[in-house]
């Protein structure tokens, strides 16, 4: 069982959320919650949003985790001179795909032997043929002098 959850445009920036979503990355769902439960950064209450839709927690865990940018408000303030300098309010996307615990950890079928006589071949690598001797093989030739 796989489950995604998204949320778009949250009010913080994607680099202060990426904080945080390093923290539960791979994480046991139950695990996660405990993290951000007891965090101090205001991220965590967000993202905390986006988990919260997962359905039987005990055996979740987290599979991906991103944050990414979102759109980006650009506003301005009184500067100096009758001036105005730009404000951007950042905005981010956060991604959560949560899976069941079993699936994560089960064990991945191993392919049939490559040969008949049972080797075992690595993955990208080639048995070596066996080089043919030939009699020409010790001798170099000389240069013709003048």
């Amino acid at each position: 069982m796989e489950a995604r959850a998204i949320q778009r445009t949250v009010r913080q920036s994607a680099r202060k959320m990426r904080l945080v979503i390093d923290q539960i990355r791979g994480q046991a769902v139950p695990q996660a919650y405990a993290i951000l439960r007891f965090s101090k950064k205001l991220a965590a209450k967000q993202i905390h949003k986006v988990e919260n839709t997962a359905l039987d927690v005990d055996r979740l865990r987290v599979k991906y985790a991103v944050v990414n940018e979102g759109p980006t408000l650009k506003r301005f303030t009184a500067a100096a001179m009758g001036r105005a300098t730009p404000i951007k309010k950042r905005t981010s996307h956060v991604e959560i795909h949560v899976e069941g615990d079993a699936e994560s950890r089960a064990p991945k079928a191993t392919p049939a032997k490559a040969g008949a006589k049972g080797e075992v071949v690595a993955k990208g690598k080639r048995p070596k043929a066996a080089k043919k001797k030939t009699a020409a093989a010790g001798k170099t030739k000389k240069k013709a002098g003048k």
